[in-house]
Order: C-alpha cells, then structure tokens, then sequence
C-alpha cells in the first residue's frame, strides 16, 4: 500500500441511496482526466450469492487523477453491471459499492480497497441475473461550490461471474448396517431461485457420491448419478467398512458448487 496522506471514502451505496448518488443532475459527458488501472475483483474468483445473506465482494484498484484536484473534488465510483450500457446499469440494476479506502501517495493518486454489496432480495431479482457482470467507474469532477464539473463512464475495467448459490444434502440409510448389505444413499441438489427468493431443486445435475473410510481424511468418488428434475438424488451401494457419505458436485456457468456433510454409517 501507497505511503502518504490517508483518505476515506465511505459509499453506502445499496438500495436509495445508490439509486440517489449515481442520478445525481447530470453534467455534459466529457473527459475528466480520472484514470483507474490495476483493478481487482473478489480475487479473480467468480461471485456466488444465496437468497437471503448479504454478500460484500472484495475490490482493489489504483486511481489517479488531473491537476487542480483533490480527493474532496473527484469520485471515482465502481459499479457493476450485464446486459446494458454502463450509463443505464448505473441508473437502475447494477451492484454498487459498499465502502472502500483510499491511500493518497502524494502524486494526485491513490490506492483503493473496499467492497461491493449485494442483498439478494433487493439486488437480484431474475435468474438471469446469473451471468458475466462487467465493471466500471462512475467518475465525477467537482467544482469547489459542490457542482459537478465533467464526468464520465469508465468501461473495460474487468468482469466477474455471478453465480447463483446450490446446496446438497445426504442421508445414507439403514443406519447402522449389516456388512455386505444394501445402503441407500439419497440427496437434494437445489440452487438460490432469485424469483422466489427460496432455495428449488437443481433438476438433472450430476453429482457424484463420495465415501470417506473412519480414521481416513480423503474422499474418493464410488459412482455419478443424475439427479431427477426435482434434484433428487438416490442410488444404492453395498456396505463394506465404516465411514462417511457425501454427495458433491462443480459449479457450473451460472451455479456453484456444493458439498455435503459427510453421514456416517456405521457397518457390523
């Protein structure tokens, strides 16, 4: 991190108050000298979000800007937004900042680290919403009376996958069993549905079965098997050893991954 005077900027940009900052009366567009380089998003990681928690992905970036200005005297807001121009994701549908600092070096420029927010339930409300964001910066100049000056929309600044959140679980029965008998393993695949703001079945999802021996730490894969078009999964195996079952599949383009507790079972 940069040396030097230190400045805060807290956005608390959800709902309204987003709403409210990034309508703010608009200037005639033009060039505001502010440039924003070295961005990174969530650590480069795809952003998968439930139906209810609160998510706050990471962001990091460089910002500097024109002479005869001061960190009070600009705005350099990130954004994200899919399906649109970076001017209308900025009106309405995009995922705002929550807050971040920035470290002024001295040279009219600084460091900035903070984060986004996201509340499902206000946030994201279609599933389509399941797909490539793209990143951009809302940057303002302002005159000394508080109007704005110049400001502008500055695109290609990175994107990030949001994905919508699954779930798994497993219940392997009788419990316990006799050895070389038949164990029945069975599951739910689901996934965040962003309409309904519930967690539904993730139907026809591959998920593989997984056994893990007592007094061991690795998993190792027994079958796949594909779940109904509710999620359910079910399959049957023949008891050998103590130990523990899971189920467990990968993310895909627009879901995560999940994985199960392990059930243990224990074998006579």
């Amino acid at each position: 991190m940069s040396t030097g005077r230190t400045g805060t900027v807290a956005a608390a940009l959800a709902g309204a108050l987003a709403l409210a900052a990034f309508t703010a009366p608009a200037a005639e567009a033009a060039d505001t000298g502010i440039a924003v380089s070295k961005v990174v998003l969530n650590k480069g990681k795809p952003i998968v979000v439930g139906t209810t928690a609160e998510v706050e992905p990471t962001i990091s970036f460089h910002v500097s800007w024109p002479a005869g200005y001061s960190m009070s005297t600009v705005d350099f807001s990130p954004f994200l937004y899919h399906g649109t121009t970076a001017a209308k994701g900025a009106e309405s549908g995009g995922i705002y900042a929550g807050s971040y600092t920035c470290y002024e070096d001295g040279t009219r420029a600084a460091d900035c680290e903070g984060t986004l927010y996201i509340d499902p339930p206000y946030r994201l409300d279609s599933n389509n919403d399941a797909t490539t964001w793209k990143l951009a910066f809302h940057a303002m100049l302002w005159t000394k009376s508080g109007q704005v000056k110049s400001e502008e929309y500055l695109t290609g600044k990175g994107s990030v996958a949001v994905k919508r959140a699954a779930k798994v679980t497993v219940n392997a029965a009788p419990e316990p069993v006799a050895k070389g008998k038949t164990l029945t393993v069975t599951g739910t695949a689901s996934r965040a549905d962003w309409v309904k703001h519930k967690y539904t079945g993730f139907g026809d999802k591959l998920a593989k079965l997984q056994f893990r021996e007592a007094g061991t730490s690795g998993y190792s894969t027994v079958k796949t098997v594909r779940a109904n078009s509710t999620g359910a999964l079910k399959t049957t195996v023949k008891a050998a050893t103590d130990g523990y079952w899971r189920w467990t599949f990968g993310e895909t383009a627009t879901t995560g991954g999940a994985t199960a507790a392990g059930d243990y079972v224990d074998v006579k």
